[in-house]
């Protein structure tokens, strides 16, 4: 056993019977490096990362390729779901030097941390025109031995390029039209901000896959950010087609293999164009992004289809990735026995004995289970597009039986951290599901999820940490990303409970956000916090991928904070992650769709409701309806301005502090609230 055996990561810990001599990120390596004149070797994956697990076992667990990496190279392995920042900073490496990255990433290091070359996946043998792994790092160890100068060089230029990556590049030149449009932007117009909306959406439209819904070609990915966004633009101006782009994209995912429709939930993303045929792995944050859209979908809507996605998402996911300390596990694994999706397809064959012989054809028939397959000879679980969540009544009985054969099966690895971040964006996303579908039993769950986060993830100090393990506690320094979820979350919690310690949670996460990542030259918030380790550069995140951006989040949170507290600095820091990408909002807004949602919420303005006193018919009118940007307070009162000469039994509809005439029925209430909204 190396190293990594005695590490809490499950990633790490698949490693440490290994052969080769891991080593963790840290000084114990890199003085070694330095004492030896020898590269660094950096490896970067997750658990649940498939093409990870199979160079881990055709190179990493290979005798041969270990002796040679061992003799020529220092080796560090790295999870990047505990270290998104050193995840991050080389990625930009590997990009620049490949125009491509992905995971397992293989980068290439001198002793001071700068990549000189990198790859992803790498086979064992050449072919196809790649090279083998064995074939890099025999040459790899012979230029840093005979061609030392040029690698050199190349480590500089590529530090140069990520220093370049970090920061958005200039925008294009631009005439007067354009330049007094960002002026607009950033000064908070509110024309301008929707006619950004507009482009926004305009360029989705352009992407959109009109048959299988998603934006862009396969492999698909679920990108909740773009959802929400055309379901905001539909909402905001009456239209139906932006409206048709996000439902027509939920609907297909639902209704595909990347859909699991005996337990619930999402995998990670399709790689094909009609949602058939998935990457089996299935994460935290996916099941929070989406679950938040198909519940903003359903607020729209009121589809009882969309009802029953949200609810398999919520059994699925405080199910499986459910902790017995209260908080959620990352990830289960692609693989099961070894073997990509073994654990989810189906032979007809093994439907019959699950569910018997007078039942099987009509199960065969809904979920489309052939003889042939459509995934190596087995079948992924698929629904006719356009078929109703819920199949016919004899296909409903025998769902049971498939879900109980299948629990006899070996399940796929779970990986059992718990992330600070993907915890908070999915409390958020629960409560906030919780008041709209009033599930008490979701509203205590969220609690629980962030009285977990709050007593796990929180040194005596105050300072929040990344990631927890059952076996070892809390560790490594919180990031941007933390923060920003953990302000939403205590947010969304304080609007489910009416519960003050909540509101007082979300300033103390803004305040450690504030005071540890802004930026207070150039505006946003560093990735790092400034108590944090110092890297090769202090990078921001600033564009939308798998999950929104930090600067992204933190800018939504923030000016929720605001309307809840009256406290304008949270408004400015708002402002300023958005003037930050401003300019290239104008050329590129599906780079940062959060953004830009973000962007025309601060322009309207945010919405603010006060219930006072008990009323909990207003409450549960506030929260059916989906409000952008809104804020609700009721319950315990705060000494926010908020809350300054309101009258019980009465609902109070503000935006930018000036409010309609107080509510005392539904009916008023519900008119002022897509007033204030914007909604037609």
């Amino acid at each position: 056993m190396n190293r990594l055996s005695g590490e809490t990561s499950p990633y790490l810990r698949q490693h440490a019977g290994n052969p080769v001599d891991w080593y963790l990120w840290g000084d114990e390596a890199f003085s070694l490096a330095r004492s030896t004149d020898r590269p660094v070797f950096l490896s970067i994956g997750y658990s649940a990362c498939h093409w990870c697990h199979v160079m881990a076992h055709e190179s990493f667990e290979d005798g041969e390729t270990a002796r040679i990496l061992n003799a020529s190279f220092v080796a560090i392995k790295v999870d990047r779901e505990e270290r998104p920042d050193v995840d991050a900073l080389y990625m930009e490496a590997v990009q620049a030097l490949t125009g491509a990255g992905g995971w397992p990433m293989s980068v290439f290091l001198t002793p001071d941390q700068r990549p000189f070359f990198g790859g992803t996946y790498f086979p064992p043998t050449d072919r196809h025109g790649m090279p083998s792994f064995r074939t890099v790092l025999a040459a790899l160890a012979d230029a840093w031995e005979h061609q030392r100068q040029e690698v050199e060089a190349q480590a500089t230029e590529v530090a140069a390029a990520i220093a370049a990556g970090a920061r958005l590049p200039a925008p294009p030149a631009r005439g007067p039209e354009q330049d007094t449009e960002i002026h607009r932007l950033v000064a908070g117009d509110q024309a301008a901000a929707e006619r950004l909306l507009d482009r926004a959406t305009a360029a989705l439209a352009a992407r959109f896959d009109h048959q299988w819904g998603g934006f862009g070609a396969a492999p698909k990915f679920p990108q909740p950010a773009l959802v929400d966004l055309a379901l905001y633009h539909g909402a905001l101006r009456g239209d139906t087609g932006s409206l048709g782009m996000a439902t027509t994209t939920l609907e297909a995912m639902a209704a595909g293999g990347i859909h699991d429709h005996l337990d619930g939930g999402f995998a990670r993303y399709s790689t094909d164009a009609e949602w058939l045929v998935p990457h089996f792995e299935k994460m935290l944050y996916d099941q929070a992004g989406l679950l938040a859209a198909f519940l903003h979908a359903f607020q729209l809507t009121g589809s009882a289809d969309t009802r029953g996605v949200i609810e398999g998402i919520v059994a699925y996911t405080t199910g499986a990735l459910g902790s017995p300390g209260g908080g959620l596990y990352s990830s289960e694994d692609a693989d099961s026995e070894g073997v990509e999706g073994r654990f989810a397809t189906w032979t007809p064959d093994q439907v019959a004995e699950a569910v018997g012989s007078e039942a099987a054809p009509a199960v065969l028939d809904w979920f489309g289970v052939t003889e042939h397959g459509n995934f190596e000879g087995a079948t992924i679980l698929h629904r006719p597009l356009g078929a109703p969540l819920s199949g016919p009544p004899d296909v409903e009985d025998a769902r049971s039986r498939l879900l109980a054969a299948r629990a006899r099966r070996v399940r796929p690895g779970l990986d059992d951290k718990v992330l600070t971040e993907w915890n908070a964006m999915f409390c958020a996303s629960l409560a906030e599901a919780a008041g709209a579908l009033d599930r008490p039993d979701w509203a205590a769950r969220a609690v629980e999820i962030g009285d977990f986060l709050w007593r796990e993830l929180r040194r005596d100090d105050g300072r929040f940490l990344r990631s927890w393990q059952a076996e070892a506690g809390p560790r490594h320094l919180a990031y941007a990303g933390d923060h920003a979820w953990l302000v939403e979350a205590a947010l969304r919690v304080a609007e489910l409970t009416g519960d003050a310690t909540w509101t007082n949670r979300a300033i103390e996460a803004a305040e450690a956000l504030i005071e540890l990542f802004a930026d207070h030259v150039d505006g946003g918030f560093f990735t790092t916090g400034s108590d944090g380790e110092q890297l090769l550069i202090r990078t921001k995140e600033l564009v939308d991928g798998a999950m929104p951006s930090a600067n992204g989040v933190a800018a939504r949170a923030l000016l929720r904070l605001h309307g809840v507290t009256g406290d304008e600095r949270y408004l400015d820091h708002a402002r300023d992650c958005v003037a930050l990408v401003a300019p290239h909002l104008v050329d590129q807004p599906l780079a940062f769709p959060t953004t830009v949602l973000t962007a025309c919420l601060l322009a309207r303005g945010p919405v603010e409701v006060v219930v006072v006193g008990d009323r909990d018919d207003l409450v549960r009118a506030v929260r059916r309806r989906w409000l952008p940007g809104g804020v609700l307070a009721w319950g315990e009162p705060t000494g926010s301005p908020l809350w300054k000469g309101r009258e019980p039994g009465k609902a109070y509809v503000c935006r930018n502090h000036t409010c309609l005439l107080p509510a005392t029925d539904t009916a008023t209430l519900e008119d002022q609230l897509a007033t204030a909204a914007g909604w037609p």
